[in-house]
């Protein structure tokens, strides 16, 4: 069956499941010192007929085999109108396939000693499969049905419309997920795709119906649109074949999708707050951001140094701040959510009711502290923790597979990865100074806060930091 996410999740969901967008939190500092060099082996590749890219990575360690189709459209590809067809379809590829019901599938998966999921973002949908290599040959066969040839039957759309529709219900009374669905909508607006979650809204999950999820199916599924990425253990003699024999017949059907379907947004013309009323909220949601950059920018690796440093890891400056420090919070964090256009920034935390305009005015002093430039000492322990940290994404074949997808989905070269340690060693002071200033707009952010309105606007109004606006949860989820 289908990797469920809770909907409040998958509401709030920005990222593909890659390792693309950000490493976890790294919650231990790593010893001090220089980090080793990475050396990772570039994969293999060849292409079917049909256009269909397949890459290979060899590990010979273990008898398994991670492979993951990737369709290079996700809901940035999905229509006015139609916003959540990207991960509705996505949601109903194993639902039933090849006239198998989903219980059928989901046992052949279990007997073949197999995993089988589906998901999608904003800038990819996936078919990922981890298989015994003995029977890769089947399992890629399932993969293949599934992902090929769905039925999308009507009575499993429904059942997961209402599961979706009653995960929506339940994020109004969620101080987490509202603040999730209310800043993208109040920064990017409610017409740009990124203003709403890819999960979609209660008007377009309403619009959805079996035509519309087979029509975005027929658009976005095929050959020349996919790479299918394995890692394990196989070889390119052994695998080619394979994957002919089950993909081999994929033909497209009319003229590919285009690439880039999402327009650049601008940024918000000043700073504003914006208060979403949630009565008798045990604590206040903050998210505080701007239009952030693309995965494409030429400033990642600057990028990715300054957010470990303000708020990427747990001894970052806006966890040490409001949760050592201050105690508003039991953690704060930042976050550049990289996509194929530039996606969100964002410093976000829940903080205590009585405390939030005193978090929103250090949230600001941290934002203003990092546009100084960084100690040496400080920026040296971040470089290393950084650096340090970057091995640990590639232990598995799933997290191997993943550092692939991102180079197919964003069009990376092969030895972005290799080059990370060097790169980031090399990031000095004056680098952050200069994309902090670029990027960091202080005077232009949207702050939006879920709280309860009663306790709270008084003081924010209070803080000087910006006009505030009272949106209603309404405007937010519709």
């Amino acid at each position: 069956m289908s990797a469920r996410l809770t909907f409040a999740a998958l509401l709030v969901a920005a990222t593909l499941p890659l390792a693309a967008q950000q490493r976890p939190d790294r919650t231990t500092p790593p010893a001090p010192g220089p980090a080793p060099a990475l050396t990772l082996p570039a994969p293999q590749k060849f292409t079917l007929a049909n256009g269909l890219r397949v890459w290979l990575l060899e590990q010979h360690e273990v008898p398994l085999v991670q492979a993951n189709l990737v369709v290079l459209s996700g809901a940035s590809a999905d229509v006015p109108g139609q916003f959540g067809a990207a991960a509705m379809t996505a949601a109903m590829l194993d639902e039933g396939a090849a006239g198998k019901a989903a219980l059928a599938i989901a046992d052949e998966v279990e007997f073949l000693g197999a995993t089988l999921s589906t998901s999608a973002s904003f800038d990819a949908s996936a078919v990922r499969l981890s298989t015994p290599a003995a029977k890769l040959g089947e399992a890629l066969g399932l993969m293949a049905a599934v992902a090929l040839t769905p039925d999308f039957p009507a009575d499993e759309l429904e059942r997961l419309r209402t599961e979706r529709l009653t995960g929506l219900l339940q994020a109004r009374d969620d101080p987490a997920s509202l603040v999730g669905l209310a800043f993208p909508r109040l920064l990017f607006g409610p017409e740009h795709r990124y203003g709403t979650s890819a999960g979609g809204t209660e008007t377009s999950l309403k619009a959805l119906g079996v035509a519309e999820l087979k029509t975005f199916h027929r658009s976005h599924y095929r050959p020349d649109n996919a790479v299918l990425i394995v890692v394990g253990d196989t070889m390119p003699a052994a695998l080619r074949p394979l994957v002919e024999a089950r993909f081999g017949g994929w033909k497209a059907d009319g003229p590919a999708p285009a690439p880039f379907p999402v327009r650049a947004s601008p940024q918000p013309g000043k700073r504003q707050i914006f208060l979403v009323d949630k009565p008798g909220a045990a604590q206040s949601q903050i998210r505080i951001g701007l239009v952030g950059v693309p995965r494409s920018t030429p400033d990642y690796i600057a990028l990715d140094v300054l957010n470990t440093i303000l708020g990427g890891s747990f001894t970052s400056r806006l966890n040490t701040n409001l949760r050592e420090t201050h105690g508003y919070s039991y953690g704060a964090a930042s976050r550049f959510d990289m996509r194929r256009a530039a996606g969100p920034f964002f410093a976000t935390a829940g903080v205590q009711t009585d405390k939030t305009a005193e978090a929103l005015k250090e949230f600001f002093n941290e934002l203003n502290a990092i546009l100084k430039p960084v100690p040496a000492d400080e920026l040296a322990r971040f470089r290393n923790y950084a650096a340090l940290s970057f091995a640990g994404e590639f232990e598995t074949s799933s997290q191997l597979a993943g550092k692939l997808e991102e180079l197919a989905v964003y069009g990376l070269p092969d030895d972005v990865f290799s080059k990370y340690v060097d790169a980031v060693q090399a990031v000095t002071s004056a680098d952050l100074t200069r994309v902090a200033k670029q990027y960091l707009l202080l005077d232009r952010m949207a702050v939006v806060v879920v709280g309860d309105r009663v306790t709270i606007e008084a003081p924010v109004r209070a803080t000087g930091l910006g006009p505030v606006t009272v949106v209603p949860i309404a405007d937010v989820m519709k």
